[in-house]
């Protein structure tokens, strides 16, 4: 049996995917571990008996709400990738003396991972929680593609090999890419293994009142995500009265973490909390209204709801472009969406059949291609090639 060690980014839209990973191994008799800087956060969503080590590293600082584009990129590095990645380094370094794995699986925005296998000649497959770069998104901006390759450059000579020459976000040996071609597209510019979805049972607490939910009505599920709670009051709102102008119709499930919603007591026709069962609300939804982050989009798709996708940053624009284009959802604008508007795209995904089938669709292609089962296959072929052995195997 082999040891995989994890190396994630303290965001539940990273873990998620790479915990039914992990799940799949251990069932056949893998070890597993884990490196976070949120131990608490990976113990939630992975559960209690998983095998955390600690680093040092925070999640995502608040940006300006108004930050778009290149700028905002700029900013998710320099102010948040590139730090984490020197903040986890010494924790990965730590991790692996430890547990000794026989292949790391670093997610595609924990560059500690991927850099300090590199240089300890370990084995390493990228986990890609976004298929927004394989397409190349910076082609048309090579100022930009650049100053992210200087800042990788930068990265390698910190905590990297020297004389490596891999890019981080995509391992040569292995990139477990968490979608399809029937929604990220044909062509990609690095070789990736497409297993679809990885998807994974999660706690549910107590108390959600499913008996809230009409089944004479379509139902909505509005999610922005946990990281844009800070920039999501205006949207949600006119998500909302464009549900209650449909009220003898569509009920509306509202996620505002941030609480910028005003609450509603004894509401049928929308319920809002901090959070939301998203898996299980997603079986019996007709629809999503979300930002278009790629894992609020891929569960969506898994189940077959269409969507409408409002892109605020970073990745989210190509995904959403991925969604239109694949036929199985409409794109609003999030800074500047009336409630009409959004009224409209939602009477498109629930009433006409295009977005429907479409979603259909790319819901049998993400089962087809196996999911976590399969990239835990990927994972052991990985393994099994290593010529990295353990001493204590060495000895035997």
């Amino acid at each position: 049996m082999s040891r995989f060690l994890f190396v994630v980014p303290p965001l539940v839209g990273h873990i998620n995917p790479a915990v039914g990973v992990a799940a799949a191994l251990e069932a056949r008799g893998h070890r597993v571990a884990w490196v976070c800087p949120d131990p608490a956060l990976l113990g939630r969503l992975a559960g209690p008996r998983a095998r955390v080590y600690p680093c040092a590293g925070t999640a995502d600082g608040e940006r300006p709400a108004d930050l778009r584009g290149a700028e905002a990129l700029k900013f998710l590095w320099e102010w948040f990738l590139v730090p984490l990645a020197r903040a986890m380094a010494p924790g990965v370094r730590a991790a692996v003396d430890d547990f000794r794995p026989d292949a790391v699986v670093a997610d595609q925005q924990a560059f500690a991972g991927a850099l300090v296998a590199e240089r300890l000649g370990l084995p390493w497959a990228t986990s890609a929680t976004t298929s927004a770069e394989f397409g190349g998104a910076y082609d048309g901006i090579p100022k930009v593609a650049e100053w992210l390759r200087s800042r990788l450059g930068e990265l390698r000579e910190d905590i990297g090999d020297p004389a490596g020459t891999a890019d981080p976000r995509f391992s040569p040996h292995l990139v477990l890419a968490f979608t399809t071609p029937e929604l990220a597209g044909a062509e990609a510019r690095v070789t990736v293994r497409h297993v679809g979805p990885s998807i994974a049972e999660r706690p549910v607490a107590d108390g959600f009142p499913w008996d809230w939910l009409d089944p004479g009505r379509e139902r909505v599920l509005v999610s922005l995500g946990t990281a844009n709670a800070d920039v999501g009051g205006r949207f949600l709102a006119e998500c909302v009265a464009a549900v209650r102008e449909r009220a003898h119709r569509v009920q509306a499930l509202v996620a505002d973490p941030g609480g910028t919603l005003p609450p509603a007591t004894d509401d049928k026709d929308v319920l809002i909390l901090p959070s939301l069962p998203q898996l299980p609300l997603l079986e019996r939804v007709d629809a999503v209204v979300c930002h278009a982050g790629h894992n609020t989009v891929c569960e969506a798709l898994w189940h077959g709801v269409p969507l409408v996708v409002a892109p605020i940053r970073d990745d989210q624009p190509v995904i959403a472009g991925q969604v239109v284009d694949a036929g199985a959802g409409v794109r609003v604008r999030f800074g500047r969406v009336t409630a009409q508007r959004l009224g409209e795209a939602l009477d498109t995904v629930l009433y006409e059949p295009g977005p429907r089938t479409a979603a259909a669709r790319i819901r049998a292609a993400f089962r087809a291609a196996g999911g976590a089962p399969v990239a835990a296959t990927h994972l052991e072929a990985l393994a099994a090639d290593s010529h990295l052995r353990r001493p204590d195997e060495q000895a035997e």
